[in-house]
């Protein structure tokens, strides 16, 4: 298991960054599945800082990445009141495609193996299947 926590700051994504090279690069992850699991959570650890704390570097970030048999669960926590991601628009409807907002999560439903929110959405589960 790793453990990381950082403060709400788009700079400190570099320790994420860093954070997932050395897992996968124990773990000898495929480069397929590396790319994927780069952007998945980045996009989370994005959305943590940007939406879920407001870039208030008084409040944290939680990263744990946990393996469980063959999957690789990285758990994101932020201190923010979450969000119902029940009503998330479509990103690619057409009336949102010119809209910079809103793929995050589009991108970390599709690049993964599964997704859960929990915790009122302040709290996201990103399952990649690990394939050996």
């Amino acid at each position: 298991m790793h453990i990381l926590k950082i403060k709400s700051e788009i700079t400190n994504i570099s320790q994420v960054e860093s954070l997932i090279d050395n897992v996968c690069a124990d773990l000898n992850i495929s480069e397929d599945l590396y790319g994927n699991i780069l952007i998945a959570v980045t996009e989370a650890a994005n959305n943590a800082i940007v939406h879920g704390n407001a870039q208030n570097a008084d409040k944290g970030v939680e990263f744990i990445v946990d393996r469980l048999n063959n999957e690789l669960v990285f758990s994101v926590t932020d201190e923010g009141n979450g969000f119902d991601y029940d009503q998330l628009p479509d990103p690619t409807a057409p009336e949102n495609i010119e809209k910079p907002d809103g793929r995050g999560i589009f991108l970390m439903k599709n690049l993964s193996d599964k997704i859960e929110f929990l915790e009122n959405g302040s709290k996201v589960n990103i399952t990649f299947a690990l394939h050996e």
